[in-house]
């Protein structure tokens, strides 16, 4: 087999820790699929995660916190990458802004999942992530092109799993107390109807295991991190 292996361009930093779970994940996958000692052709750009939040958080500038994925996705693209995958669930709001910056494509996280999630027989999904994630529209659009309907946490619940994630998950702190806490916004999205969860935060995976939950739920990460080794890879992709 003779077809180059394609560069992943990896836009990380959002959290260091979600982006080291992607790196270990990605390159777990191509010595899974390529034998021996194999990893992945991987350019990282990390954004400092400092100054995004200071964008987004502190001075509500979408404009500025954009402009800082679009460096990374130039930097990637000047660097070789074939295409390009964001270690981050809600900052897939800004894709549609960046594509005509660069000539190279994205694998949309929310696409990827949305496939996955019909694929399984899922009708009704609950969306927990950042409050950008679980309020905005690039998840339930992905979902309804699927013929998928989406459920999101109350109020309350929307802000416990927000403010967990910024002051605990990507600190790489994983507490007890609070995957309990997650587990019952699932057991909440479940009983108003939902048949499955997207674990729409790179985070989240890392606290809600497979079997935690008592509806199925989907890891984004190992979803997104399977589909970039196939687009990697290729026909080799296909043989496992």
């Amino acid at each position: 087999m003779t077809s180059r292996v394609q560069k992943i361009g990896l836009i990380g930093g959002l959290s260091w820790v979600s982006t080291a779970a992607y790196y270990r994940r990605l390159n777990e996958l191509a010595q899974e699929h390529l034998g021996g000692v194999a990893s992945a052709r991987i350019a990282l750009e990390s954004v400092n995660r400092q100054d995004y939040v200071d964008a987004v958080i502190e001075r509500s500038d979408e404009g500025a916190a954009c402009e800082q994925i679009r460096e990374a996705a130039r930097a990637l693209e000047r660097a070789g990458a074939d295409f390009l995958v964001i270690a981050c669930n809600d900052v897939h709001r800004f894709v549609p802004d960046i594509v005509p910056s660069v000539a190279i494509p994205f694998l949309h996280i929310a696409n990827v999942t949305a496939e996955a999630a019909c694929a399984a027989g899922c009708r009704t999904i609950g969306l927990i992530g950042v409050r950008k994630t679980m309020e905005g529209e690039f998840y339930p659009n992905a979902f309804d092109s699927y013929g998928l309907r989406t459920l999101v946490p109350d109020g309350a619940e929307r802000a416990f799993v927000h403010d967990t994630i910024y002051s605990e998950l990507t600190q790489n702190v994983f507490a007890d107390r609070t995957r309990a806490g997650y587990l019952r916004v699932i057991d909440a999205l479940a009983e108003r109807g939902a048949d499955s969860v997207a674990l729409a935060c790179t985070e989240i995976p890392l606290l809600i295991r497979p079997g935690d939950a008592a509806v199925p739920t989907f890891d984004t990460t190992e979803l997104h991190c399977r589909a970039a080794l196939d687009r990697a890879l290729g026909p080799l992709g296909n043989e496992r």
